[in-house]
């Protein structure tokens, strides 16, 4: 008997039929993204990288990654389901500059500041605070993203088109351990649901684990 993973592939295959009915020249003018109706492909940007994506059948893969290059979106059914959810309900609304915590948006409701805790800040803090240079490293080949003055060690970078994201580390001492804050761009809370921008940390810190090695 085959098993389902429920959590990943019921809610991949429940988009996956909104997806397939989706008017794809809507959803290009309402995110700001490009759509090619002879190729019937959407073009969007993620973590710095060009990706295309089919319509009706889904399908997502790089347009600017050399062969053999580790990808989060290959085998990642929650990083597909995130791409699809962000085609079918995302808007693009541009950000005024100014980034918010996730506890400032004001949709975020108290459902998701646990799993976010989990997912995203603790993960962040105890996966590279005691490895910042490695953390540096990963971050400097994220094309177009910036290392900025906050905290002791803390970069900017664009999630997917327009959004933006921060992750700002503070360095142990002799008193307290590491800790990280992520920031968001104010536009998030007009174009992700709260949920989304939980997996949205989750699949960031994700693609900079994979660019460890």
């Amino acid at each position: 008997m085959e098993v389902v993973n429920h959590k990943e592939e019921v809610p991949f295959e429940h988009y996956l039929e909104k997806y397939q009915s989706l008017d794809p020249v809507e959803a290009a003018g309402r995110l700001n993204i490009l759509y090619d109706a002879q190729s019937s492909k959407f073009q969007l940007r993620f973590m710095g990288h060009l990706y295309e994506v089919d319509y009706p059948a889904f399908a997502i893969r790089p347009l600017d990654k050399e062969e053999g290059d580790k990808d989060l979106f290959a085998d990642s059914i929650p990083a597909q389901t995130f791409i699809m959810r962000y085609l079918l309900e995302g808007q693009y609304i541009q950000s005024t500059g100014k980034f918010m915590t996730f506890r400032e948006v004001p949709t975020y409701g108290e459902l998701y500041f646990k799993p976010f805790d989990g997912r995203c800040i603790k993960r962040l803090t105890y996966g590279f605070g005691f490895k910042l240079k490695v953390f540096a490293e990963a971050m400097e080949k994220i094309p177009g993203a910036e290392k900025i003055a906050m905290g002791d060690v803390a970069y900017e970078f664009e999630l997917v088109n327009g959004y933006r994201m921060r992750f700002i580390f503070w360095e142990a001492d002799e008193e307290f351990p590491p800790s990280a804050q992520i920031l968001y761009s104010d536009n998030f809370q007009y174009g992700f649901h709260a949920e989304d921008m939980v997996v949205a940390g989750d699949l960031s810190i994700t693609t900079v684990k994979i660019l460890c090695g």
